[in-house]
């Protein structure tokens, strides 16, 4: 089978490699019907992940049908179209029964798809704990209208909850790439007063404006004085960071009122300051690190409502033949590119 390789920093191949096969009980194989390239992709490539194993099929964004179930698996079966979450975890240890699957404890806990074992930019995937991490598509769901859900869905809906966001917030949410949107559609859900976005692109601004129309807009360069402006206690309540470039991390807290939640979703290739003697008295909450991805079921049901359309994000779709294209479009954000499907 065909499957989309990490060789080495800067190096990503399609190659021929071997169907996967059962290993543990908990195990499932999962025909891969539609998966998505994810930013943290290009943070693999670009040597941001260190734990990111040389060898392994990168991609962890995907549905599939289940095509056969180790011993133990009770929750799934063969001819199911499931969500793949981007975490694996055992629901077992500590961290799992206290919802932070991210730090599940299991050797293939946490990010391991895509990153640690092989993932799902190919035809076949090995999903390890499969009663935690698949969750069966309703019928009147589509693939593209579940694409996200396992991972920057997730993620979206993980932020906006640990955000604690009341309906007289101003939330500002930096960034309006896909994790962006997917937070925005998260918050949302909350109904706070205002919502603004910040974003440097003036194509993902226009976006937004064309499928948000009740949302505010700001760039960088404007986003402090426009924030100031638009909220009643000198700077947002909650700020959601989703962008993780140079100058994004600085921004946020510094669009922060006084006593507010900061929440990083970001990922960031490099090291960021954390200038306390700057930001001193403004007794901020900061919330970081990867998602909890244990909310899938309720993504599903949200979709499955009406309540939530991730749609719209879909922009471009290529054959896994032509990932290499797909990769190209995304990383370099060309033709107004949001997100790419392979089919």
């Amino acid at each position: 089978m065909l499957a989309y390789t990490y060789i080495d920093k800067g190096k990503f191949a399609l190659v021929e490699k071997p169907r996967p096969v059962l290993i543990e009980p908990t195990d499932a194989i999962i025909r891969v019907t539609m998966s998505s390239i994810c930013t943290s992709d290009l943070h693999i490539k670009h040597g941001s992940v260190p734990r990111a194993v040389p060898g392994i099929t990168v991609g962890h964004e995907m549905v599939g049908v289940v095509e056969e179930i180790g011993a133990e698996v009770t929750n799934v079966k063969p001819g199911d179209r499931v969500t793949v979450n981007v975490e694996t975890f055992c629901g077992e240890c500590f961290f799992c029964k206290n919802g932070y699957v991210n730090n599940c404890t299991d050797p293939n806990g946490g990010w391991a798809l895509g990153c640690r074992i092989d993932g799902g930019q190919t035809e076949y995937v090995r999903v390890p704990l499969a009663n935690q991490g698949l969750n069966r598509i309703p019928d009147s769901v589509t693939d593209e209208q579940a694409l996200f859900v396992g991972d920057v869905l997730a993620t979206g809906f993980w932020a906006a909850r640990i955000s604690e966001i009341t309906e007289e917030d101003t939330v500002l949410i930096i960034g309006a790439g896909p994790t962006g949107i997917c937070t925005l559609l998260c918050v949302m859900l909350k109904q706070p007063k205002r919502i603004i976005i910040c974003e440097k692109s003036q194509e993902r601004r226009r976006f937004v404006q064309t499928h948000y129309p009740d949302v505010l807009l700001t760039t960088p360069e404007e986003c402090k004085e426009f924030v100031l402006k638009n909220s009643e206690h000198g700077g947002a309540d909650r700020v959601l960071e989703v962008a993780g470039s140079d100058d994004t991390f600085r921004l946020a807290w510094e669009c922060a009122r006084p006593n507010a939640i900061v929440t990083v979703v970001a990922l960031y290739d490099q090291p960021q300051i954390l200038p306390l003697p700057d930001m001193y008295g403004k007794n901020l909450t900061f919330k970081t690190g990867g998602v909890d991805g244990c909310d899938c079921e309720e993504g599903l049901r949200l979709i499955e409502a009406g309540k939530i359309d991730t749609t719209p994000l879909i922009t471009h779709r290529y054959p896994l033949c032509e990932i290499e294209d797909a990769y190209h479009i995304f990383e370099n954000k060309l033709d107004g590119v949001i997100k790419v499907a392979i089919v």
